[in-house]
């Protein structure tokens, strides 16, 4: 028999910005939480809706809000491309632009910089057996993207024109795009690149946060009139526990050291990412190493996850939102989800079987199509296909999720994570859940 958790939700206070845990998982760092932002509260865990530029593929804001989704991510880097932070303010902001009411994430564009820049597109994760490289480039690509100590160089991968990002740019953009989460510019390696960059990295992503802290308060202030904009740092530090343990630590004593500006709590970042290249066999160790380090009372958020067991796993470890562009992504190339697995609805199989693709799912796709329809629109290549499955994908991930914190909050947690991904691998070895095809955990970009 479990206790009954006292829950208490605290009440969302209009132009402010907060965090209060209301529950944990015994003996674990997993909880959940209500993050309090200007536009609405996110009950956490959460997963975000990953919309890039500033639109999740294939489907209407109305839509995402219908099924569940409490907050969507947009990307710095592309908007700051196209159609340029300067037009997305003269909107309103973020929201008001794209139409979505809701509470915002913008991340700072660190993470495309750098994959868009080696050539490595949606991942920025590769099968290592060994092989170390300071230089690390995809096979046939041309680098875009240089790095020193004052920022990033790079090249538009649309145009090719040239621009550059220092801590005080990212900071200048996320700001007038008007999100109501936004990330210190921070630098992403490769599960490639030798201890000694990765030494190098971290020491340069900390030195960038000061920067980035800095001026987050120069601008807040400048801007006092528009809602406070909380500002999360990014733990880097690759697969070292060391690293991962010293990075989180410098972060959360570099907001402690600095005084604030009375627009946020006056005690440093808002919240911490958790960045970077990820080994899937260590991904819950790594973050438990960086949650350990991180204050109970600030927010956590995993960059670029969302298959189940992960899910389970970075919840369990400490994580209280996450984002991924996978379930949009891979529901363009007819790949769905369901209780019982992953398949693909453009399959022979699905040419005749006139049901939903998941019969225990109560998206509006599944309600009112079967999987003989989305086959013919893929095979016809009509753009419903794109958009009825991604707001199955979308449901089916944020319903997940939406069960995770309703279990934890019942006592249950252990119970539902057993009985679902029993369910969902079926028959695999229920170790082998935790790992992937390569030893490398591909950490998906927001493209």
């Amino acid at each position: 028999m479990h206790a009954e958790p006292v829950i208490m939700r605290p009440e969302h206070v209009e132009g402010r910005f907060g965090f209060m845990p209301v529950v944990s998982l015994p003996d674990r760092l997993g909880r959940c939480g209500v993050i309090t932002t200007p536009h609405g509260v996110i009950e956490t865990p959460a997963f975000i809706a990953v919309g890039t530029k500033a639109t999740v593929k294939a489907v209407l804001p109305e839509s995402l809000a219908a099924l569940g989704a409490q907050a969507v991510l947009a990307n710095a880097y592309h908007l700051y491309l196209q159609p340029g932070a300067d037009v997305i303010e003269a909107a309103g902001g973020l929201g008001a632009f794209m139409n979505w009411t809701g509470p915002t994430f913008t991340d700072s564009g660190g993470f495309q910089v750098m994959s868009l820049g080696a050539g490595f597109k949606k991942i920025l994760a590769m099968n290592t057996n060994g092989l170390e490289d300071d230089d690390v480039i995809a096979e046939g690509k041309t680098r875009l993207a240089h790095v020193d100590d004052d920022g990033v160089t790079f090249r538009s991968h649309l145009d090719g024109s040239e621009h550059r990002f220092t801590p005080e740019v990212s900071m200048r953009i996320q700001h007038r795009l008007g999100a109501d989460i936004i990330f210190a510019f921070d630098e992403c390696t490769t599960l490639m690149n030798t201890r000694n960059y990765q030494e190098q990295s971290v020491a340069r992503t900390q030195r960038w946060a000061a920067r980035c802290l800095a001026e987050h308060r120069r601008l807040t202030s400048e801007r006092a009139r528009r809602p406070y904009q909380a500002l999360f740092a990014v733990v880097q530090g690759a697969q070292y526990q060391d690293l991962r343990r010293q990075a989180a630590r410098d972060l959360v004593s570099l907001g402690n050291d600095q005084s604030g500006d009375g627009s946020g709590d006056g005690s440093g970042f808002d919240g911490y990412g958790i960045g970077g290249a990820l080994e899937k066999d260590n991904l819950g160790t790594i973050v438990r190493w960086v949650a350990e380090e991180l204050p109970v009372d600030k927010p956590r958020h995993l960059l670029g996850i969302s298959e189940p067991d992960d899910i389970f796993i970075a919840i369990e470890n400490g994580v209280d939102t996450f984002d991924c562009v996978a379930p949009s992504r891979v529901a363009r190339n007819a790949a769905v989800y369901t209780t019982h697995g992953r398949f693909n609805v453009n399959a022979a199989p699905s040419r005749r079987t006139f049901a939903p693709i998941d019969e225990d799912c109560d998206c509006y796709t599944c309600a009112h199509y079967t999987q003989a329809y989305l086959h013919h629109l893929f095979k016809a290549r009509e753009m419903l296909a794109s958009t009825l499955c991604t707001i199955h994908n979308e449901r089916f991930v944020v319903r997940l999720v939406d069960d995770i914190r309703a279990s934890i909050e019942a006592g249950t947690f252990f119970d539902f994570k057993l009985d679902f991904l029993g369910r969902y691998y079926g028959e695999r070895d229920r170790e082998a859940r935790s790992r992937s095809e390569s030893p490398a955990f591909a950490r998906e970009s927001r493209l």
